[in-house]
């Protein structure tokens, strides 16, 4: 049931896959290289650490994974989280939430719940995707600009405080720096698609600031000389008060990446025409978090536009993900210690690019269209994510989203009532019968206008016949009306029928022990079959 996309793909692998797989794989390592560095100083960490995540998630996300063409690495979603981490509880918390996240994502794969994580609502995906953008973008303005400001604030709107307070240090160079990396990464496509723009970009802004000791900031001079190798495995104390701190930022990452990482497999599965396994991945995707956190990497997960450039490049099975990572870590050690010279500009330009295309402000813009209920959900999802916090954007996304689920449902659940002069000539229903059909589930949402609809009788009839043929599914309050219901009519001396119960909620009523309440030969198969058992009823003395 846990078996690896690798495993299954690996059988009639051909040489000629080998060869596109192997392609795609450095196409994609190289695309990966300025992001993975991008990412992490922008999450508030030293550069090598996103490379390590990129190598070691990387590698074991296709290894492990559930998907012929995810490709795992540190992504834009986790910027959010991993900075506040870093700000409150510094790289050795950073590396416990990690970890923690990882066990999260290990036992939601083990315990199956990978196919509801993919049904997440799209509003509230888009809320806090478009939400991360903004931020994303907000947090750049400082190394685009060049300003001289010191860190910048976590907050939102103190960001922007503290931008407006230091315009006046705006350093031009700094700005010309950043402007060549985002126009350089908007002209690529049109030049050629095999070389991706972000790594031309830093290759020739790079050159530039070298060649013309352009006064702009780079990776060197923030960050010192940069650790071109994988450490040793470990991990810092735990203590029990750090770790209660944690379980919140922690689950925000399991989430983010569960959300993420299943959202980018079913992507591609529309780009091949394939099946990825969602709990496999999720399990791929703990394992990876795990190693990442213990050789001092950050948050991974499934990254939509890496895995799309897989498969524009022929990768078709996890071997381009895998020939992917050993790229990076071939690249990380040969000439990782030539990424001091990367203009901080440079990195800014195309943060700003990542943000723009994560944004899907088209999206956005059309759902701001649709229903209410969906607008609400986006933009409360948004605003929480920008202005308060991530974790709290889900949570009450999520439930707002619930809310207007459970609305929906109650709107489309109904209890309607056979009147005599329509019914009584085609059905046969005797005087002294009433009956009534529940429409839609009978739910705690829904109970309630059944026992409205039952409430609205004059008075107590000799047989009351339930048609439950589009009762879906049945709660413990819907359970429990019924049995109210049960309850009135023996007190009134009226019989109760239940008439073309699905076998789903007939075995709910039984575990409950209502059926046997009722009584067995009280529950028919079909509207006639009631009515019948109301004549035999009817004649039976006494009633």
């Amino acid at each position: 049931m846990f078996k690896p996309k690798l495993f299954t793909t690996l059988k009639g692998y051909t040489t000629l896959q080998l060869g596109k797989d192997v392609l795609a794989g450095i196409i994609v390592g190289i695309v990966a290289l300025p992001l993975a560095i991008a990412f992490a100083i922008a999450s508030g960490v030293s550069p090598e650490k996103g490379l390590i995540t990129a190598v070691i998630a990387g590698f074991i996300i296709s290894v492990m994974g559930g998907s012929r063409v995810q490709i795992g690495g540190p992504t834009g979603a986790f910027i959010v989280i991993v900075y506040g981490i870093v700000q409150t509880y510094g790289i050795d918390g950073l590396t416990i939430a990690t970890f923690m996240a990882g066990i999260l994502l290990l036992i939601m794969g083990l315990a199956r719940i990978g196919s509801v994580i993919k049904f997440i609502p799209y509003p509230l995906v888009t809320g806090f995707t478009s939400g991360i953008a903004l931020i994303i973008f907000a947090s750049q303005i400082k190394d685009f600009m060049g300003l001289s400001m010191g860190a910048v604030p976590a907050d939102f709107i103190a960001k922007w405080e503290g931008y407006i307070k230091h315009i006046r240090s705006v350093n031009v160079a700094a700005v010309c720096i950043g402007m060549a990396s985002i126009l350089i990464i908007q002209l690529t496509p049109k030049v050629t698609r095999r070389i991706p723009g972000s790594l031309i970009a830093l290759l020739l802004t790079t050159a530039v600031v070298l060649i013309f000791h352009l006064p702009v900031e780079t990776i060197g001079s923030r960050f010192g000389s940069i650790t071109a190798s994988i450490p040793l495995p470990s991990l810092p104390h735990i203590d029990y008060a750090l770790i209660k701190n944690l379980i919140q930022p922690a689950f925000a990452i399991a989430l983010l990446g569960g959300i993420e990482s299943l959202l980018s497999a079913v992507v591609a599965d529309g780009m091949i025409g394939s099946n990825h396994k969602s709990n496999i991945e999720l399990v791929a995707q703990g394992t990876a978090n795990i190693f990442s956190s213990l050789f001092g990497g950050i948050p991974a997960t499934g990254a939509i536009a890496r895995t799309a450039t897989n498969v524009k490049n022929g990768g078709r099975t996890p071997v381009a993900g895998i020939v992917h990572a050993l790229t990076l870590l071939l690249i990380m050690l040969v000439a990782g210690q030539w990424a001091v010279y990367i203009p901080m500009p440079a990195l800014a330009g195309i943060l700003i690019v990542v943000a723009y295309n994560m944004s899907e402000w088209e999206n956005f813009v059309s759902m701001l269209r649709g229903p209410k209920g969906d607008r609400l959900v986006l933009l409360v999802t948004f605003l929480l994510t920008v202005l308060v916090d991530l974790t709290v954007a889900i949570a009450i996304g999520m439930i707002l989203a619930a809310f207007q689920f459970m609305r929906q449902m109650i709107e489309n659940s109904k209890v309607t009532q056979f009147e005599d002069t329509v019914n009584i000539d085609s059905a046969g229903i005797p005087a002294g019968v009433e009956v009534f059909e529940i429409t839609g589930p009978l739910f705690f949402g829904a109970a309630y206008k059944f026992r409205e609809a039952m409430r609205l009788i004059e008075s107590p009839p000799k047989v009351l016949i339930i048609r439950m043929r589009h009762v879906t599914v049945i709660d413990a309050t819907g359970i429990k009306a019924i049995r109210e219901i049960h309850k009135d009519s023996k007190r009134h001396h009226t019989r109760l029928l239940l008439a073309e119960v699905n076998d789903t909620v007939k075995s709910e009523l039984k575990t409950a022990r209502l059926l046997f309440a009722i009584g067995k030969a009280n529950v028919t198969p079909s509207l006639p079959a009631a009515i019948d058992r109301s004549h035999h009823l009817l004649h039976e003395q006494p009633l």
